[in-house]
């Protein structure tokens, strides 16, 4: 497996360290599908998010934080550009808009999150919620959107757009810190391409 390294750059009080931390997101070197890696990238940011919530100094929360926006966007942005038009048909839509709403929801509170104080008094409830709705959308996703991706698509196609969405997060990644363009995309869902 190939992991990705976040490089931090931004202001403390922005809810970023300047240092070279590892991002936990794994991006897997095999051919994996397109379903399976959402899923592993789900336990993934879930498992980050609840080692923020422990996090009590603002150096560590901030450090957390950034680690968290990094992968979370790397995540939605592939599930918007790359997953969400290739699995778009009969019986898909009213689930990837309202996946699509959740993103937005997540985003702005990242954003929020991102120029927050990370030692503000209501940095630690935000990140809750953040938390909460980051859950909750992953399981809406594997709960009603998965098993009809699944019937819909065979493995060959799955593989594909696995790799697609792969070569997305590396750019991104490659491209400094993800989590910068979230403050960008908080005014209106993502359009459904």
């Amino acid at each position: 497996m190939l992991i990705i390294h976040a490089c931090e750059n931004g202001a403390e009080a922005a809810g970023t360290l300047r240092a070279n931390t590892p991002s936990p997101l794994t991006i897997p070197s095999e051919t994996m599908d397109a379903i399976k890696l959402l899923t592993d990238q789900h336990r993934q940011l879930e498992s980050q998010m609840k080692t923020t919530v422990q996090a009590q100094q603002p150096k560590a929360r901030a450090a957390a934080l950034a680690r968290v926006g990094d992968d979370l966007t790397k995540h939605v942005t592939s599930e918007e550009e790359v997953f969400y038009p290739a699995v778009k048909a009969a019986g898909t839509e009213d689930v990837l808009l309202e996946s699509l709403e959740e993103h937005l929801s997540l985003k702005r509170l990242l954003a929020d999150l991102l120029t927050l104080d990370p030692a503000a008094e209501t940095w630690e409830a935000k990140f809750k919620v953040l938390k909460e709705q980051t859950e909750h959308h992953h399981e809406e996703e594997e709960e009603n959107l998965f098993p009809k991706v699944r019937k819909m698509m065979d493995a060959e196609r799955l593989d594909a757009l696995g790799q697609e969405m792969l070569a997305l997060q590396q750019r991104l990644q490659q491209s400094g810190a993800p989590r910068d363009a979230i403050v960008e995309q908080t005014s209106e869902a993502a359009p459904l391409r």
